[in-house]
């Protein structure tokens, strides 16, 4: 089976599933922590390269104070619980997304994991959190803005290739395969500029529910698609 290079997911669904049970909405997080698991080891098993994950986007802070507790908590635990084994397997943690807002001890905890595991080279796990394309792309052309004001480089020089240059996901390739749970049908403000030639997978699961078998129902369909990055299908050219 042909097999993307770097998946992404947005994991949605936690809420819907907690109600579904008549359970509070933090036990889908928490349910879903074990989903996130899953899907990291099933990414290595299976060798894909980079797993993309929508942890928390910058407009999730509009939730419940409570519920946002208890979401930095989970990341927390995530982080403290999960690290060792994921840098004994060998994965690299990035983390993309706007910093200046978060509280130090979170900083501090992205920080390790990032600094821990640069050296790493088989999976890289990309965590997306208080992240937004909007914010994304705002916070490339401000550094670009900079390097123009100040005569580092020209207009001439601000290519497509030079903005990419300077997203938080700079080094990392665009997402072969974006899935996204619960069935929704949009992007809900995700990788935005990285998206332009990503296939597209929704699923009705919801994502405490997402498990090896799911993602890899997500990547038969991947397999069976033709790419043709604005070209024209190899039968038609012919």
């Amino acid at each position: 089976m042909r097999l993307p290079q770097h998946v992404a997911i947005i994991m949605d669904g936690n809420g819907r599933w907690a109600k579904a049970r008549g359970l509070p909405r933090t036990v889908g997080h928490r349910r879903g922590v074990e989903a996130v698991r899953e899907a990291v080891r099933t990414a290595g098993a299976l060798g894909i390269r980079y797993l993309t994950l929508f942890a928390f986007s910058s407009e999730n802070w509009r939730r419940p104070a409570q519920e946002v507790d208890e979401l930095m908590g989970l990341l927390k635990l995530f982080i403290r619980r999960d690290l060792a084994d994921l840098h004994k397997e060998g994965v690299r943690v990035r983390v993309i997304g706007g910093r200046d807002n978060l509280s130090p001890d979170i900083r501090a905890l992205l920080e390790e994991a990032e600094n821990l595991t640069c050296n790493n080279d088989s999976t890289t796990l990309v965590i997306a959190f208080n992240y937004g394309a909007r914010e994304e792309v705002t916070r490339a052309v401000k550094r670009i803005a900079v390097k123009l004001a100040s005569g580092e480089v020209s207009a001439d020089a601000v290519t497509a290739e030079f903005l990419d240059s300077h997203m938080d996901t700079a080094g990392i390739p665009d997402p072969d395969l974006i899935i996204r749970t619960s069935g929704e049908l949009r992007l809900s403000n995700f990788l935005l500029w990285q998206a332009a030639y990503s296939e597209f997978v929704f699923m009705p699961c919801l994502w405490p529910d997402f498990d090896r078998k799911a993602f890899e129902e997500a990547l038969a369909d991947f397999a069976g698609r033709e790419r043709r990055f604005g070209s024209v299908s190899c039968d038609i050219a012919s």
